[in-house]
């Protein structure tokens, strides 16, 4: 005899416990949720320098408003100095100078002021003579090795410089034919001289200046060695507006002048008609 027919169960199978992929969005959140937190945790650990540059990138991706979140290796290629970034040339200068051989022998005589002309470097002298000897417009070793260091980054900027050489009041003979005047202008013009043959390109300088004794660092005491000095000037670079502009606005101008002509002459035509 034939057994008995097979019983079938079928099992309804409920769908309830899945989500799709909606987990994956959640997730996506989460990891860069994490991200940003160790952004953040590193740019706390930072120097300042690379919290400038990381945050004038997200202000200023381009980098092209303010020249900011770029690195500046050195005193930066096509790096403008103007008015808003003066004093980050002035930190990394004074970090290039550190590494100038017999740089304690020198910190002491290296002030950098910015002012309305630019960055100032002034090299002052001692009275062992720092830079040259008393008298002299010849440039020491230490000396030439520090303007040699200058020239290589102010050659990177597009900005001019100017050089000025400054002495103390102390007189030559009377009757001399060579005096504080001569000798200011043969110092400046030997720093120049040396700078151009080290990184200063030919048409970046555009002064050399001799001042003598008329402008010293310490009137109180005229003879002091200080007063005795080389000047270097980083001077300012005004932004000037883009090609494209000064076309747009050409452009548009000429717009304007032909739609006024052609306006004229439908009203001319109608008034014959």
């Amino acid at each position: 005899m034939p057994g008995p027919p097979p019983i079938i169960i079928k099992k309804k199978v409920s769908h309830g416990c899945h989500h799709g992929g909606a987990w994956k969005v959640g997730y996506a959140d989460f990891v860069t949720a994490m991200m940003a937190l160790f952004i953040v945790l590193w740019l706390m650990n930072s120097s300042i320098k690379i919290q400038k540059a990381v945050g004038g990138y997200f202000k200023d991706p381009t980098g092209t408003s303010k020249m900011v979140g770029t690195d500046m290796v050195g005193a930066g290629e096509n790096f403008v100095v103007n008015k808003d970034n003066m004093e980050e040339l002035k930190e990394q200068l004074q970090k290039s100078i550190r590494e100038v051989p017999k740089f304690d022998k020198l910190k002491n005589h290296i002030d950098m002021t910015v002012t309305n002309e630019g960055l100032r470097i002034e090299l002052t002298e001692s009275a062992a003579g720092t830079f040259s000897d008393s008298g002299s417009a010849r440039m020491s070793g230490d000396g030439g090795d520090l303007l040699k260091m200058l020239a290589q980054e102010f050659g990177k900027l597009p900005n001019h410089i100017a050089m000025e050489g400054h002495t103390d009041s102390k007189p030559y003979p009377a009757g001399a034919s060579y005096g504080n005047w001569e000798l200011s202008a043969d110092r400046a013009n030997a720093a120049r001289r040396l700078m151009q043959l080290n990184g200063i390109r030919e048409d970046q300088v555009t002064q050399v200046r001799g001042f003598a004794d008329q402008r010293l660092r310490k009137p109180e005491g005229p003879l002091d060695p200080s007063n005795r000095r080389i000047s270097l000037i980083v001077q300012y670079l005004e932004k000037k507006p883009s090609v494209e502009a000064a076309g747009g606005e050409k452009a548009e101008g000429e717009s304007i002048v032909g739609a006024a002509e052609k306006a004229g002459k439908e009203a001319a035509e109608k008034k014959k008609e």
